[in-house]
């Protein structure tokens, strides 16, 4: 776990590892050509009725929400260590960590217009720069903003799971609506009609992205806890705090994202918004645990690689994805099984390693994260 030139490489390693499964939820969407009633289990046949459902189904228990919740840990994890760089140096905060939060957002939008309309990079603008502030009041302030969010967002969810179980108890039907208009423009419309598309229903296809922000800001400042606790410490504490986050996150998390299974889908959204981010912290003390025990598989570099250029992978896997799935491209959409999914999801995340370890030999930051590097600081020179 040491460092690698002022960074610490689980955390690196961590982030490539989210990275890369977050598009094992996101390849739903883009191989059934924007229908989102694919990343949950209502509106389709029963896990059992075949093994395509099934597989299907088993995948989106092991990744969806899981993944994203532990990027969005990763993402508070960057948060502080940036504070604690200011502090160091004596530069004000949030000072200019609000730029590198506006050029996110910006980020963000232009990947949701020309790329995916579930981009994530704007949620995390705005998350970012809510935590800055809570930062800035101490720990106190971070433990109450904690509570606040996290027991608002907990609240909420719970209600839709009690509504949920009342569904299907008296045997109701739901979906996400009729997807028919989304899958024809996806597999037929060009890519111009697309971003007309995105722009034209920017408020409805943002909706979740700002329905998820209490979720990220406790996730954003439990990563900051985190780290500040020691939790990804080398040492004898760090490793205490990793066992029980190895426990918690398996024992509890386990079982209640299992409830996936439960037919139906009137537990997804509870699964996805309230229970995954629980088996996130599994995945994260099971992989600092393995990184351990195994320090010098090669496996861990590639991740490291991929986790240093997070932002250009995170964008290159759905460009990838779009010139395979949409019908501007290879047309693959609405015509691969559950399997052959799998397997595209696998050979992206391949390239996406042999993408980032080629980079990594000449080149010291991502593309992305190089221009945002040069955008921040034109930002702080325009603002001296």
């Amino acid at each position: 776990m040491e460092n690698h030139g002022g960074r610490i490489r689980l955390l690196d390693i961590l982030r490539g590892f989210a990275v890369l499964g977050t598009l094992g939820t996101n390849i739903w969407i883009f191989a059934h050509l924007g229908d989102v009633n694919y990343v949950f289990t209502f509106y389709h046949a029963a896990w059992w009725s075949s093994l395509q459902d099934f597989v299907r189904v088993f995948v989106l228990f092991l990744v969806n929400g899981k993944l994203l919740g532990l990027l969005t840990i990763m993402f508070g994890v960057g948060l502080e260590m940036k504070y604690r760089q200011a502090l160091k140096r004596g530069n004000p905060w949030p000072g200019m960590y609000l730029w590198t939060s506006f050029i996110l957002m910006a980020e963000g939008l232009l990947h949701f217009t020309l790329v995916m309309e579930y981009d994530i990079l704007m949620s995390y603008g705005i998350t970012a720069i809510i935590a800055a502030f809570i930062v800035k009041g101490g720990d106190r302030a971070i433990r109450r903003a904690m509570w606040i969010f996290g027991g608002g967002h907990g609240g909420i969810m719970l209600l839709i799971l009690g509504f949920g179980i009342y569904l299907g108890l008296s045997g109701a039907h739901i979906s996400m609506g009729d997807m028919r208009a989304t899958t024809a423009l996806y597999g037929g419309g060009s890519w111009v009609q697309q971003v007309q598309d995105r722009l034209a229903n920017f408020v409805a296809l943002r909706l979740e992205a700002v329905f998820v922000i209490p979720m990220n800001l406790f996730l954003f400042l439990l990563g900051i806890r985190m780290m500040r606790s020691g939790v990804f410490a080398p040492d004898e504490q760090g490793r205490r705090h990793r066992g029980r986050l190895l426990k918690l996150g398996l024992a509890i998390g386990v079982p209640l994202n299992l409830l996936i299974f439960i037919p139906g889908g009137y537990l997804d959204f509870p699964v996805r918004y309230l229970f995954a981010p629980i088996l996130s912290l599994g995945y994260l003390a099971l992989i600092a645990k393995l990184f351990e025990r195994y320090e010098g598989l090669w496996l861990w570099n590639r991740l490291e690689q991929v986790g240093r250029m997070s932002l250009s992978c995170y964008v290159l896997q759905n460009i990838t994805a779009s010139l395979i799935f949409y019908g501007w491209g290879l047309g693959l959409g609405g015509k691969v099984d559950a399997f052959t999914t799998v397997l595209i999801w696998l050979a992206i995340s391949s390239f996406q390693i042999v993408f980032a370890s080629l980079w990594s030999k000449r080149f010291r930051f991502g593309p992305l994260e190089a221009t945002r590097r040069w955008m921040t600081n034109l930002a702080g020179k325009l603002a001296a």
